[in-house]
C-alpha cells in the first residue's frame, strides 16, 4: 500500500500541492487527473521520493520514502512524460539495464530482469537497438521496460500518450492491461480519459493541488467538468 499523509510541496510562494492524504491499495488501476498545473505531476513524484515534502509523509508498505528512497524507486517505477528525458544510454539493452545494475544485482539477475522486461513490451531481441533511431512508441515502450525491470509493485506513468499515434497508443495500452492483469499497480496521469476510463479502478481529481474527486470513474464523472478534465462522450454507459 502506498500511503501519503499530510503532504504539502510549495515552489516559491506557489503551493503545487496542498496537505494530501490518500491511500493507494496493491494492485488498483488508478487514474489522477486534472488540467494543467493542477499538481498532479509534482503529486507523483512525491511517491518515490523523486521529490521531498515540505510537510507531510509518503510510506510504501510502511517505509517512508525519504528514508530509503532507492527502496522507493524499486517499489514504484515512474515513466516520464516524455520518455527521452529519462534515457541514459544509447540502446535499449544497455537503458533497461541501468536500473538493476544500480541495485547491484549480478550479472546474470541483470539479464533476466533485462530480458524479461522487454518481452513484456514486445521488444525482446532488439537490445542494440539505438534508442534515437526508434518511433515514439518504441521510445514509450522503452521507457516502460527500463521501468519493469526493477520489478516494481507499481507503475506511474505520466501522460504516456503526449505524441503518440493510434497504434503507439494501443501498444502502450496492451501492455498496462498485461501488468493490471499480473498485478501490477497502475497510476496514470492525465488530463485526457479515451482509452483508459473503462480500465481504471478509481479516479483522483486534483484542482489547485488538493484532491478534489476521488471514486470510481462510473460514480465521478458529473464531477469532472468542474475541475477541467475531458469527459468521454457517454462516460457513464461505457464504464463497467
Amino acid at each position: 500500500m502506498i500511503h501519503i499523509e499530510g503532504v504539502t510541496a510549495t515552489y516559491e510562494d506557489v503551493t503545487a500541492v496542498d496537505d494530501v492524504s490518500v491511500d493507494i491499495d496493491d494492485g488498483q488501476f488508478v487514474l489522477i487527473v486534472g488540467a494543467n498545473g493542477s499538481g498532479k505531476t509534482t503529486f507523483v513524484r512525491h511517491l518515490n521520493a523523486l521529490l521531498e515534502p515540505d510537510s507531510g509523509t509518503v510510506e510504501v508498505d510502511g517505509v517512508d520514502v525519504t528514508d530509503d528512497p532507492i527502496a522507493a524507486r524499486a517499489n514504484i517505477g515512474m515513466v516520464f512524460q516524455q520518455p527521452r528525458d529519462q534515457f541514459v544510454a544509447a540502446t535499449i539493452g544497455a537503458d533497461v539495464a541501468f536500473g538493476p545494475e544500480n541495485l547491484g544485482f549480478d550479472r546474470d539477475e541483470v539479464d533476466r530482469r533485462v530480458e524479461s522486461a522487454l518481452e513484456a513490451v514486445n521488444l525482446d531481441g532488439r537490445e542494440n537497438d539505438r534508442i534515437d533511431e526508434l518511433s515514439g512508441g518504441e521510445q514509450a515502450r522503452v521507457a516502460i521496460a527500463g521501468a519493469l525491470a526493477m520489478e516494481p509493485s507499481y507503475l506511474v506513468l505520466d501522460e504516456p500518450f503526449t505524441g503518440l499515434d493510434q497504434p503507439a497508443r494501443e501498444s502502450v495500452l496492451a501492455q498496462l492491461d498485461a501488468l493490471t492483469a499480473d498485478g501490477t499497480g497502475i497510476l496514470v496521469v492525465t488530463h485526457d480519459l479515451r482509452d483508459l476510463h473503462s480500465r481504471a479502478d478509481r479516479l483522483l481529481g486534483m484542482h489547485d493541488g488538493r484532491i478534489v474527486v476521488d471514486g470510481p470513474p462510473r460514480d465521478v464523472a458529473d464531477e469532472l467538468p468542474g475541475i477541467d478534465v475531458r469527459v468521454v462522450e457517454r462516460l457513464n454507459s461505457r464504464v463497467s
